[in-house]
């Protein structure tokens, strides 16, 4: 597998590779997969309540369990310290690709 510095892309398209390269650990991945389906399950309590407060749980589900999974299995910085939107967008798309079978569980 080849390395992807962080200063190599310029397009999500570009980025992904090295977002993926940051998961390799599957408790990792696993622990992105459950914060951002927690976050999914938030937003809907959220919309289906109307308690606008609960928007501010989004990002303690949603980092709370990626940054254990970095911090505590893969051992390395969350990529978003530096690439807030593309980190954003990648935990969405490894989510569905861990969904669709295009990355293990």
């Amino acid at each position: 597998m080849t390395t992807v510095k962080q200063s190599d892309f310029h397009s999500f398209a570009e980025f992904y590779p090295y977002y993926l390269q940051e998961h390799t650990n599957p408790t990792c991945r696993r622990l992105h997969f459950i914060g951002t389906l927690c976050l999914f399950a938030v937003l809907f309590g959220v919309l289906v309540s109307a308690n606008w407060w609960g928007l501010l749980l989004l990002p303690v589900v949603g980092y709370g369990f990626a940054w254990v999974g970095h911090f505590f299995f893969e051992k390395n910085r969350p990529a978003t310290f530096k690439h807030p939107w593309y980190s954003l967008a990648g935990d969405f798309v490894m989510f569905k690709d861990i969904l669709t079978g295009r990355i293990r569980w």
